[in-house]
């Protein structure tokens, strides 16, 4: 790998998903759900462990979802990487998957309140029988059971959050450098493309399509923590390249 020259950082990243992937299905092949562990719960979930925050970004749900993320932290991480150094890039990483995180559960705690009044159980939860996806159908109705075992009981993996902070990111420090992507068949500024593709996670979010199991909130999170990290940093740098 280093014979393409990938950047130290990006480097071990891509390997550790890639090895967190393979074991999620080697233990599939025996029946146990990894990202059931090291997936990130809510916080008061009964399946939340202190670990999860920075696991969960290792974790992918399918061959399809990994790879988008790592071509995302290749094509944009590298870049980023060398521009900032390595430490400095792994912390912002870090900090954006746990920034997309904190909005998910911000999100996940306004659902839990406009159905219980809290953001925790204060024990008249009937949390056993919502694992089961029993509920008593005169307190709660089909939405909101369905949405309390959502939250209590449903996991969220993925470098999604991360890699919605480096797109953030290259396109606040490099603006106007110009990206072919496959889906679009001319060259598209960077200024231009990330801003789109955040209205449209942000969309998603708010509407809530049947069936649509992606944390848009957590990409939102990603990308906003991104966004700040990445201004406070480029204000503080006077040496802009060609493309800024």
């Amino acid at each position: 790998m280093n014979g393409i020259n990938i950047p130290p950082v990006v480097k071990n990243l891509l390997i550790i998903n890639g090895i967190f992937f393979l074991a999620s299905l080697v233990f599939e092949q025996q029946g146990k759900d990894l990202a059931d562990i090291l997936g990130a719960h809510y916080f008061d979930s009964p399946k939340f462990h202190i670990w999860q925050p920075i696991t969960y970004m290792f974790m992918h749900g399918s061959f399809q979802h990994i790879f988008f993320n790592m071509f995302g932290l290749f094509m944009f991480g590298g870049i980023l990487e060398q521009k900032w150094g390595a430490r400095k890039f792994l912390n912002f990483y870090l900090i954006t998957g746990l920034g997309a995180l904190a909005l998910q559960w911000v999100v996940q705690g306004i659902e839990l309140y406009q159905i219980t009044g809290a953001v925790i159980n204060q024990g008249n939860l009937p949390l056993d029988m919502l694992a089961q996806g029993k509920y008593n159908p005169a307190v709660y109705t089909d939405n909101q059971a369905s949405t309390l075992h959502a939250v209590y009981f449903g996991g969220m993996v993925g470098a999604s959050g991360a890699i919605f902070g480096i797109m953030t990111a290259f396109a606040v420090i490099y603006p106007n450098m110009e990206m072919m992507l496959l889906f679009i068949p001319f060259p598209i500024k960077a200024k231009y493309f990330i801003p789109i593709y955040i209205v449209i996670e942000l969309f998603l979010g708010v509407a809530r399509i049947p069936g649509d199991t992606i944390a848009h909130f957590a990409h939102l999170g990603g990308a906003l923590i991104g966004f700040i990290l990445a201004k406070i940093w480029k204000d503080k740098d006077r040496f802009y390249n060609y493309y800024e």
